[in-house]
């Protein structure tokens, strides 16, 4: 061994002397040499043997690990599938799948629970929930089938239940099965229908509501005809100043009961979402000048002014339904014209801020409103001055039902006001120009004249001076004779306009100092006041502008003043549609009435008689048409028919359905019918036309409508 060591010593210290040194050494002793590369040998091995042990042990723990990973993502993986199993048994919808063969391969406890069987009496089964009736089923886009089952559970107890279906895979081979998800919506079906019925109940009772309202309406409608008719007769005759003051209570009592008549049933169909618009073309300078000459006689009553303006900038025509348009301006001035006991009341109709807005105004001078009502008016039954104390009467639903409105044409309302200063009620509504509307008013120029306006009144006046101050005039405008007389010299004055309303000795005095000074003189009066004009004239007056003034008859007037025009006759101008008739064609028509209350048809034959026509009463629907036919056939038919809607025996639209069949069967030219109703709604005017009648008239009746209705058939007969 000490050899060996030696040896290894001396082989230490050669190293690095080069290769065959050592090889010569290990040459010295043959026994020595080859016991000492076994003994290398042998080492070499041991430290290979411990090296790979090393590894092998590397290789172990790593192992390890891995197996101690798998271990961790299948305890993972378990936890995950558990979670995965509660989450849908808690959850509580259905679950089962089935094979293409239609058995199941899995169901969850929601649905066990259900069907009232374990897991194991359903799995490989084609067990089916008994089904009572089956909705309608739809195909999604992703493949999802839906559809609900109205299905029986395991006691029986019915319950309706949502559907998902779709096809899964269950193995890489693309073998798929058909997995349901049912929730239980009994709950929410049952609340559907029980809304779907609480919504058919509530139609229902609408659909009774307004047939009540037109049944009440009708039936109200029927007497307060022959009371205002009978009313308007009366006033005709000779009475005496006590008698004419009673008459004129029970008309004024009469139409207030009809205006309440109105408002009702216009809010029930608001109520019942009926509100329908009919947008047509309409002149809405015309419209808004018709209503304030409407309002006029309630506020000349009262010693009011009420004036309307019309901006040049809006279009002659625009696009919109004028009648509730119209019913918005009456409630809204006629409320003015109520809460109003000095001063006057005056409507604006200018451009809105956007393309085709219309800003409409109405102003008063009354009591006004204070500011924590000025909200509450706009609610239904509400009044400014609520409580048994109040001092001005109605429904309260006027301003409702304004609002409504004006909502439903896409437009806001709005009150300004503070109490004792008047208020200004504000709506703004889009209104289109019309494509093919009338012309628009052609102005005169007045960019030379000087007009001096003399009248007590601060609202007409300023909105006449304000118009012909646009035409391009230089206007003054005063309230006492004395001042104007004193104006007279200072100018040259080209027309002078003056108010009725100054006063006889007023007027005398002006027109009087007039005379030598302004060649043009136009008094304005109320169209009670006409009949002065003869005493007029011979004061000094050269023409007359009927109040409230039209901007087309300033036009007109004014222009005739700088022609030298003379003042028209008083049957000209301002003439009603009853004076125009009578005047047109005083042989008048032949009519045909069928009528069956005793009131209602002696009314009409006394305004007809009285409006220059023959009149023939029919009691009910059989007499009509036999009296029609008989006309016909003895070469003498009748002009025009006034049908009244509800008869006995027969209705007044199935008389008309045979007057227009025999009229087709034997060529005869067709007769206009017109209908004669107290009903008020809608529908009611849509079946009149629809059975072949061509206009219709409310009752109760009204001269000027009548006369107006009639005046085509009169031209006609001319």
């Amino acid at each position: 061994m000490k050899g060996f060591a030696r040896l290894l010593v001396h082989i230490h210290g050669q190293r690095g002397r080069g290769r065959r040194a050592g090889v010569a050494l290990l040459f010295v002793d043959p026994y020595f040499a080859a016991a000492a590369g076994a003994a290398f040998l042998l080492a070499f091995g041991a430290a290979a043997l411990v090296g790979r042990h090393r590894a092998l042990r590397r290789e172990i723990r790593r192992l390890e690990q891995r197996v101690e990973d798998l271990a961790d993502l299948n305890w993972e993986l378990k936890e995950a599938e558990e979670r995965t199993h509660s989450f849908l048994e808690a959850q509580g919808d259905l679950i089962v799948r089935r094979a293409a063969d239609g058995l199941i391969t899995y169901v969850n406890e929601a649905f066990c629970k259900l069907a009232g069987r374990g897991h194991d009496a359903l799995l490989g089964t084609s067990f089916s929930l008994p089904v009572i009736e089956q909705g309608e089923s739809a195909l999604c886009s992703d493949g999802t089938r839906i559809h609900d089952q109205k299905i029986a559970d395991a006691e029986g107890r019915q319950r309706w239940i949502a559907w998902r279906e779709v096809s899964v895979k269950v193995d890489s081979a693309g073998v798929a099965e058909t997995q349901s998800v049912g929730r239980d919506v009994t709950d929410r079906t049952e609340a559907e229908r029980a809304l779907a019925e609480a919504r058919d109940q509530a139609q229902t009772a609408n659909l009774a509501k307004s047939r009540f309202l037109a049944m009440v309406s009708h039936e109200i409608r029927t007497p307060l005809n022959g009371i205002l008719g009978m009313t308007d007769l009366l006033l005709e005759t000779a009475l005496t100043p006590e008698q004419t003051t009673y008459a004129k209570a029970v008309k004024t009592s009469g139409g207030t009961l009809l205006s309440l008549i109105e408002e009702i049933l216009d809010f029930s169909k608001i109520e019942a979402g009926r509100l329908d618009l009919d947008a047509r073309p309409f002149s809405l300078g015309t419209l808004i000048e018709e209503v304030v000459e409407l309002l006029a006689p309630r506020a000349q009553a009262k010693s009011l002014e009420i004036a309307a303006f019309v901006d040049d900038r809006l279009p002659a025509s625009v696009v919109g339904d004028a009648t509730r348009l119209r019913q918005v301006l009456l409630n809204l001035a006629g409320n003015a014209i109520k809460f109003t006991e000095q001063g006057g009341i005056a409507v604006f109709a200018e451009p809105g801020a956007w393309p085709d807005e219309v800003s409409i105004r109405v102003r008063d001078t009354g009591i006004g409103i204070a500011a924590e009502a000025q909200q509450r008016i706009f609610r239904e039954f509400e009044q400014g001055d609520g409580g048994p104390a109040r001092k001005f009467g109605g429904t309260g639903l006027g301003l409702a039902i304004s609002q409504r409105i004006v909502e439903r044409m896409g437009g806001r309302i709005a009150v300004e006001s503070q109490p004792g200063q008047g208020a200004t009620f504000s709506f703004t509504i889009p209104l289109p120009r019309a494509e093919d509307g009338m012309p628009a008013l052609v102005a005169p120029d007045l960019s030379k004249s000087a007009v001096l306006i003399v009248a007590p009144g601060a609202i007409e006046a300023f909105l006449v001076a304000r118009r012909l101050g646009a035409w391009g005039a230089k206007t003054c405008v005063v309230a006492d004779e004395r001042v104007a007389a004193a104006l007279l010299p200072e100018r040259e004055w080209d027309v002078l306009l003056i108010d009725h309303g100054m006063g006889p000795s007023a007027l005398a005095a002006i027109l009087s100092a007039a005379r030598h000074e302004i060649e043009r003189r136009i008094v304005l009066l109320a169209p009670s006041d006409r009949h002065e004009l003869p005493a007029l004239e011979k004061m000094g007056v050269t023409g007359y502008l009927v109040k409230p003034i039209r901007a087309a008859s300033l036009a007109t007037r004014i222009a005739a003043a700088f022609d030298g025009g003379a003042v028209p006759s008083p049957a000209l101008e301002g003439e009603s549609a009853e004076s125009r008739l009578i005047s047109a064609g005083r042989n008048g028509l032949s009519i045909l009435v069928a009528e069956d209350n005793e009131i209602n048809a002696l009314l009409a034959r006394v305004l007809l008689t009285k409006l220059g026509h023959s009149p023939v009463l029919a009691g009910t629907g059989t007499t009509a048409v036999e009296s029609w036919l008989a006309a016909h056939t003895a070469g003498q038919p009748y002009d025009l028919v006034l049908m009244d809607v509800h008869m006995p025996d027969v209705d007044g639209r199935e008389a008309t359905r045979r007057i227009r069949a025999i009229e087709a069967e034997r060529g005869y030219p067709r007769t206009r019918i017109i209908a004669l109703t107290a009903d008020a709604m809608a529908e009611d005017r849509d079946g009149c036309l629809a059975a072949g009648m061509d206009a219709f008239l409310t009752k109760p009746l009204d001269r000027e409508r009548l006369a107006e209705a009639l005046a085509g058939s009169a031209a006609k007969a001319a």
